[in-house]
């Protein structure tokens, strides 16, 4: 495996011959199926959600996670700095995943906390605390410090090919391999 640790960005962009290939480019990252998840906070102009599905955990120790979102997500610029929830849908949550990815429906119900809000009854939550923004291109990766999570059983719900599909639960989770 090649050392890479000393490769940086070399600030320059690729740049897309047309609208076809970015048309591709988008359906071959939509092979890789990925959980869904929703990034809320309270902001300067009131409470958001954001459907993602670019969610990672960065570390353990400190307890990471990272969210990616679009530069042109409304509230892109009100979550800088601002203590966040990201919430993992379970199967039976499309409906909350469409409502705050721009189709209006079903109202969440919240829960308050003291560091950030969350949705009622997720597969799993992080509430964070900001550890750090990096630019990701037309995204901006945030990276939280986890101060509070929990789960419950149940199948999530998944995104791949462009469609909603659903990951059964396990018999055996990972913590039972530890």
């Amino acid at each position: 495996m090649p050392d890479t640790s000393s490769i940086e960005h070399s600030g320059t962009s690729h740049k897309w011959t047309g609208g076809a290939q970015a048309h591709h480019f988008r359906g071959s990252l939509g092979r890789f199926a990925t959980g869904v998840a929703i990034v809320a906070f309270d902001g300067p102009s009131g409470r958001h959600g954001i459907t993602v599905n670019s969610f990672i955990s960065v570390s353990l120790e400190p307890p990471l996670v990272l969210v990616s979102i679009a530069r042109t997500a409304r509230a892109h610029n009100e979550l800088a700095g601002r203590p966040f929830s990201v919430n993992i849908l379970g199967a039976e949550q499309k409906a909350l995943a469409l409502h705050f990815a721009g189709r209006p429906g079903l109202q969440p119900e919240w829960v308050e906390g003291p560091t950030a809000p969350r949705l009622a009854r997720p597969l799993a939550y992080f509430v964070c605390t900001p550890w750090a923004a990096y630019d990701g291109g037309d995204h901006t990766l945030y990276v939280g410090e986890v101060v509070d999570f929990n789960h419950r059983p149940g199948d999530a719900l998944a995104f791949q090919g462009g469609r909603f599909t659903t990951i059964p639960e396990s018999e055996l989770g990972v913590e039972d391999l530890l």
